[in-house]
């Protein structure tokens, strides 16, 4: 791997991992077109270390929220200590609940997920999975506003988007793109259903590392490449911030169909380049 390969891939994971347009699939797509492999000859090491980039991104972005639910968490836990959990919950302690819950599709995934990691080698599967994604944005600004926030969902509401990141870890499927329009089908006010989908990423990075780091600890890491994995981090989180400050903006208007244009061109793009290639 170059120093311009590891910042390229870490600017096409910061703009795809936020924007609606598939992260994964740009990084197949990416590493197909420069011939770059992953660590340890894993593919997936390089890509999901570049997640991490991005997750710092979420914290920085959202830190208030998380700070908020994190200090919630300690005082649920007091409180069940004192019988004298309040009733409502506060937003802080329920949206806990609604992260929680809405993870919990991402384990049906965990037996084959060697399975679905290598859908990204074929290049027809890819396109056609952006080609959805496509589709999927479209029908977002579709649906009639909804209004529900964190005080409101009901646990039906979070497992139906729950099952989108599921099928979001299928290479070309974006996940920020299918949680948010999955949260607006089912009546998600469009801002926390942009916020929503952020937070609920973090577990899902986080266990995605954890899987990774572990097969590539048992195969050996190219550590000598690791200070251009850095970069690509690093590049990563930067990117990613600002393109998180960008889709606030973009929900603030509920506006997400624009991207489904972008999704259908590189989708019909990559299709022609596998066959000519």
């Amino acid at each position: 791997m170059t120093l311009f390969s590891a910042i390229l891939l870490g600017i096409v994971q910061g703009v795809t991992e936020f924007l609606p347009v598939s992260s994964s699939g740009h990084l197949a797509i990416a590493e197909q077109l420069l011939g770059v492999k992953g660590a340890a000859d894993i593919p997936e090491f390089f890509d999901v270390l570049l997640h991490l980039g991005t997750l710092a991104a979420v914290f920085v972005a959202y830190w208030s929220d998380i700070r908020e639910m994190v200090l919630e968490l300690f005082r649920g836990i007091s409180d069940m200590a004192h019988g004298t959990t309040p009733t409502p919950a506060p937003p802080a302690r329920r949206m806990i609940l609604l992260i929680i819950v809405g993870t919990l599709p991402l384990f049906i995934v965990l037996p084959v997920r060697h399975l679905v990691e290598g859908l990204g080698h074929n290049l027809y599967f890819v396109a056609a999975a952006l080609i959805v994604t496509g589709c999927l944005l479209y029908a977002s600004d579709r649906v009639p506003r909804g209004r529900k926030t964190e005080r409101t969902a009901s646990l039906r509401d979070v497992l139906i988007v729950g099952v989108g990141q599921a099928i979001a870890t299928c290479p070309g499927i974006s996940r920020s793109g299918t949680t948010i329009t999955a949260g607006c089908f089912v009546g998600f006010e469009r801002r926390f259903a942009v916020r929503y989908s952020f937070l609920m990423s973090i577990p899902a990075i986080l266990g995605a590392n954890l899987l990774s780091l572990k097969d590539a600890a048992e195969a050996g890491i190219a550590w000598g490449e690791v200070p251009l994995y850095l970069v690509g981090v690093a590049v990563a989180a930067a990117v990613g911030y600002a393109c998180i400050r960008l889709l606030k903006l973009i929900a603030d208007k509920g506006k997400f169909g624009a991207f489904a244009y972008y999704c259908w061109a590189v989708g019909a793009l990559t299709l022609i380049f596998t066959m000519i290639r």
